[in-house]
């Protein structure tokens, strides 16, 4: 599920409340201390949580209650530096075999 997919699972109007923690995404629907998609006035439903729970006491045993519906899938920016080292070194290459080139027919008789 992306970012977005998740945020219209906010627990609001009647929709389905899902927050994300380490990657998994759990349905936290049926908790009363969910109503209406807000944690007691600190969490808002349909958000990755992560950043915000490393901290709380026994996130993984009170989590863990809830059903994982599914993981969150990180957002692609740009590429990876693998696959732009890739792009570079190939770009290197093609360069290299075109000076070579050039030089064979520049050095011809």
């Amino acid at each position: 599920m992306t970012r977005e997919e998740l945020a219209r699972h906010d627990g609001r109007e009647g929709r389905k409340a899902y927050v994300a923690v380490n990657g998994k995404i759990y349905d936290v629907s049926t908790s009363p201390l969910w109503a209406e998609g807000n944690h007691q006035d600190i969490h808002q439903a349909g958000a990755d949580l992560t950043e915000e729970l490393k901290s709380a006491p026994h996130v993984r045993a009170v989590m863990e209650r809830f059903p994982v519906v599914g993981r969150l899938e990180e957002a692609v920016t740009g590429s990876s530096p693998k696959a732009a080292g890739l792009i570079g070194a190939t770009i290197v290459a093609v360069i290299a075999l075109a000076a070579v080139a050039l030089w064979l027919l520049l050095c011809q008789d």
